[in-house]
């Protein structure tokens, strides 16, 4: 009996797919689906033309800084000089009555309000981010009574003369005094905005999920939940270096600042004691006073540009 033929399967060849991007020529508009990829978040914050001028002037205060010994042709220290000089070419901004060239001592200072900037922002921050996280995350429990019964505490005790109090009593003065009681001082803020965005932020699925899989409540809080509030940790950080910057100056006008140290509110201090604007040496209390709200300016400037990374009606008014 004859057998029946076998039917081959028909042979095709593979088939090749390129990628090429569309245009308007190949489909309408209706027809064609835009892939939009968030912006990074430096290129959001280099999108407000504030935050641009604040950069800039931030980055001409680091840059003096660091490089104040070239900067500045004598040492801060130095008051070997006439006094109440007029400006000139040896002495750009003449020198005070104490001796000591102004514009020496004004670079110089740069350095002490950036490191207290830095490290009293660095320091409150912190403490802000663990009280206010875990009593977030702990709401109506003990440990959200005890910290929330610190941060009222902290807030009602006036922050200027109990930083008086601090270091007036103690026995050394310097930056680690300074930053020390600028921290434990000025956190209770900020921790009372992180605690209520954790609140809100707690029972998200991705925290809800990180808890049915075991993890317990240090690794949720600083694992899971806190990479999400960078924004929010960021323009902190910058609020807590300008009141820090602010802190510093204040307590050295009145007195309380280290005088082996050369910072802007210390020329104050000595320019308002000597009497600078009675001699005419207006450069000497003018000049440090203009440089601390221009710092302090450019970190307010650069937290517009933070503030549109977690706000994005901003972002459509800043394009407007």
């Amino acid at each position: 009996m004859p057998q029946p033929a076998r039917i081959e399967p028909e042979r095709t060849q593979p088939t090749r797919t390129f990628r090429r991007r569309l245009t308007d020529d190949d489909a309408s508009t209706k027809e064609v689906v835009a892939i939009v990829r968030p912006a990074r978040w430096y290129a959001v914050i280099w999108s407000s033309r504030k935050a641009r001028v604040g950069i800039v002037m931030l980055a001409v205060f680091l840059l003096v800084a660091i490089f104040a010994d070239l900067l500045s042709p004598y040492r801060p220290t130095d008051a070997t000089f006439a006094p109440a000089q007029d400006p000139s070419w040896a002495h750009w901004m003449g020198t005070n009555t104490l001796g000591y060239d102004i514009w020496t001592q004004l670079v110089h200072g740069t350095r002490l309000s950036f490191a207290i900037g830095v490290l009293g922002g660095l320091a409150t921050i912190v403490i802000a981010i663990v009280v206010g996280l875990l009593a977030g995350y702990r709401e109506g429990g003990l440990l959200d009574d005890v910290l929330s019964f610190l941060t009222n505490l902290a807030l009602v005790i006036p922050v200027l003369p109990l930083m008086m109090v601090i270091v007036a009593y103690s026995e050394t003065r310097g930056l680690g005094l300074l930053v020390f009681v600028i921290a434990i001082t000025s956190w209770a803020g900020a921790s009372r905005e992180m605690r209520s965005l954790i609140i809100s932020m707690r029972n998200r699925d991705y925290v809800t999920a990180a808890r049915f899989g075991g993890d317990g409540m240090l690794r949720i809080v600083f694992r899971e939940i806190m990479p999400n509030m960078s924004s929010l940790i960021v323009s902190g950080f910058i609020g807590a270096a300008t009141a820090a910057i602010a802190a510093e100056a204040g307590l050295s006008f009145m007195g309380f600042g280290d005088p082996n140290t050369v910072s802007w509110g210390q020329m104050l201090a000595q320019a308002n004691a000597n009497g600078a604007l009675v001699q005419g040496l207006w450069v000497w209390l003018v000049a440090p006073g203009v440089m601390l709200a221009l710092l302090m300016t450019s970190l307010t400037f650069v937290n517009f540009g933070v503030d549109m990374l977690s706000n994005p009606h901003l972002r459509e008014e800043e394009k407007s």
